[in-house]
């Protein structure tokens, strides 16, 4: 009985060691593209870093010149925030192959998320000298550069890229952003001629001159606006501010008052907060004050997106009164024929705004409750020597002036902006 279970012993014994031969022999089966897409796997479905370290450090033991393999390594240190350890592994990386372009990515955006831009930016540079028209190079160079306040420089890069690939979506939001931070100085004037077949006899004349200046805070811009409406002159004077929060947000604040009730609103203010997000989108929210016989509360709202060389925006205006919300919604996109100031636009909406100086006067003695509009317009902006923008947009509204009654006003207005 004894010989029995000693034979039983052996038996299971050597089956044991043949399992474990088996699985050891089909573990070193595994080449490092096996071990790497094992790796990617344990990252990207499973979210297991340690996982994937593990068998991006065995496929580097059979590999060690798998430059692919190590740029990986480095880029799941930095997601588990080992950056000492991410550097090392990039920076063999760039000694074995100088100016490589993704492992230059990788590395440069690794201290950019670090809040060392100036290491970044060098081995950005570094990358572009081998790769000139890298995407991902370029526009993580214009972000360093934003970030180091190095405006025009960023606006550079970024413009470079864009007139590479003018359908590159992230580059073409960034842009719109570069261009305001990189003007020091900004002056502008407009003109809205406006005509109408029913509601008046006369055509009304609109005209203003701004002047902006960047400073530490944001852009701040005065602004004075004539209008001859009713056979009457009058002024508007206003100041906008867009102080920058962070990355992500920024604001837009105004107030102003006119010398005329009946031409401009007494009094005007508004507030607007601004969060640019993920996937180019842009969200607003906030509110506008208009001062005429009685105050005027209307709220807000926006969502912007960025797609290829178009530019999507959907806005509504909600003004409540005793028993009701008047609704007015805008719908506008434009397409970029070159940088952020070189497009075609095309708007449509319905109701009333309080950002249109063609139809906000309408706000008064309690119409906009009632008043329903519709309107469209297209416009075309073009930059002249870099610095020199002119504008030119042309619409369309069919408007109810009282209840049950309609006209149509049309309108067209040109401006010119200088920056330096």
């Amino acid at each position: 009985m004894q010989k029995i279970h000693c034979s039983y012993f052996k038996y299971c014994t050597l089956i044991f060691f043949c399992l474990v031969l088996n699985i050891t022999s089909r573990a070193q089966e595994y080449g490092a593209d096996e071990l790497f897409s094992m790796a990617r796997n344990a990252a990207f479905e499973e979210d297991d870093y340690p996982k994937a370290i593990k068998l991006a450090k065995q496929a580097l033991d059979q590999s060690p010149d798998y430059t692919g393999i190590r740029i990986f390594l480095g880029r799941v240190y930095t997601w588990s925030k080992k950056t000492d350890s991410a550097r090392v592994e990039f920076e063999k990386v760039l000694k074995d192959n100088p100016g490589h372009e993704d492992g230059s990515f990788a590395y440069g955006s690794l201290e950019y998320w670090n809040d060392n831009s100036k290491k970044a930016l060098d081995i950005v540079n570094s990358g572009l000298e081998v790769h000139p028209d890298a995407e991902n190079l370029l526009l993580l160079k214009a972000k360093v550069l934003r970030d180091l306040k190095e405006y025009k420089l960023a606006q550079e890069a970024n413009s470079r890229l864009l007139k590479i690939n003018p359908k590159n979506t992230e580059a073409r939001s960034l842009s719109q952003r570069l261009t305001i931070l990189s003007a020091k100085n900004q002056i502008g004037a407009t003109y809205d001629f406006v005509y109408f077949d029913k509601q008046f006899d006369d055509p009304w004349h609109l005209a203003s001159i701004d002047y902006s200046r960047q400073t530490k805070i944001g852009s701040i811009v005065a602004r004075v606006n004539y209008a001859n409406r009713f056979n009457n002159n009058a002024l508007q004077f206003e100041v906008d501010a867009y102080p920058s929060i962070s990355e992500t947000f920024y604001a837009y604040v105004n107030a102003g008052f006119s010398d005329d009730a009946g031409i401009f609103p007494e009094y005007r203010a508004g507030f607007s907060l601004y969060a640019n997000l993920p996937w180019a989108l842009e969200a607003e929210a906030g509110f506008r004050l208009l001062g005429f016989d009685d105050q005027t509360w209307i709220y807000t709202a926006s969502i912007g997106k960025y797609y290829k060389s178009f530019w999507f925006n959907f806005r509504t205006f909600l003004t409540p009164s005793n028993s009701s919300v008047s609704q007015s919604y805008s719908f506008m996109t434009r397409y970029y024929l070159g940088g952020a100031d070189d497009f075609l636009s095309l708007r449509v909406g319905t109701g009333l705004s309080p950002d249109n100086q063609t139809n906000n006067i309408l706000y008064n003695n309690g119409n906009q409750y009632r008043l329903k509009s519709d309107n469209i317009a297209i416009g075309y902006r073009k930059t002249l020597w870099s610095t020199n923008v002119l504008f030119i947009e042309t619409g369309i509204q069919n408007q109810e002036y009282r209840q049950g009654e309609k006209g149509n006003q049309f309108t067209i207005g040109v401006g010119y902006l200088k920056r330096f």
